[in-house]
């Protein structure tokens, strides 16, 4: 008598915090926040809801964890492919936040969320770590490490949310000539306005036109660590 041969099961993944978290991210890419529930995220899981409390608590932590496995990866990144001086470490950080916060269109809503609510959870440590390490490696007095680490940290983040808010307001089709149309318009209007009261503005008014959002973000980090290092300089 013949018999059937048995085929293997298939060996699922077991449940871990790190799967309940990555997969939270991929929601939140996908779905936003609203859509980030713990019935979606089972689904995806392929387990129940309650197996993931086991590993969660509620929304707030699974965003907040969510939050700060993106922020570890963006600053533990080195898009640069650098690992030079302290000044090439603090661009690769920056840049790793900014390309972050373009990549997950959720990512600045929780940092500003997060950082203003929960000042004391990972997030904001993590960041200041990882600046503040490059400022003490530059030669800053130790007196002043906070206010430089600081304004590193103010720049990157305000600007990087904004880049972000604003390709977010173009929406995901077209993006570009969407970009392209909305900075014609600001160059427009700018260059429209009384000359007697906004010289400067209408002088620049061209620049708006075309620029690339990734390199004056960059220029900008320039110019902090210019700073930072003519207030710091050794024997001043």
């Amino acid at each position: 008598m013949a018999t059937r041969s048995r085929r293997p099961e298939r060996r699922q993944e077991p449940l871990s915090r790190e799967r309940i978290v990555g997969a939270a991210v991929e929601l939140l890419d996908t779905v936003g926040e609203r859509g980030l529930t713990f019935r979606a995220l089972a689904e995806r899981l392929s387990t129940g809801p309650g197996a993931i409390y086991w590993h969660i608590t509620g929304k707030a932590e699974l965003l907040a964890a969510a939050t700060d496995a993106v922020v570890a990866a963006a600053v533990s990144a080195d898009p640069t492919g650098t690992t030079g001086s302290p000044e090439d470490a603090v661009r690769a950080v920056a840049l790793g936040l900014f390309d972050a916060t373009e990549a997950h269109p959720w990512l600045a809503p929780q940092l500003a969320t997060q950082l203003s609510r929960t000042p004391g959870g990972t997030v904001a440590p993590r960041i200041f770590e990882s600046l503040g390490r490059q400022v003490r490696a530059m030669g800053v007095p130790e007196a002043d490490w906070f206010t430089a680490s600081s304004a590193l940290m103010h720049y990157i983040l305000g600007a990087a949310g904004q880049n972000a808010a604003n390709s977010a307001s173009a929406g995901p089709s077209g993006r570009d000539v969407d970009r392209d149309e909305f900075l014609d318009t600001v160059s427009t209007a700018w260059e429209g306005l009384d000359p007697a009261e906004y010289p400067f503005t209408r002088a620049v008014a061209d620049q708006v036109r075309g620029h690339d959002d990734r390199e004056q973000f960059l220029a900008g980090i320039t110019l902090v660590l210019a700073g930072i290092t003519a207030l710091h300089r050794p024997g001043r």
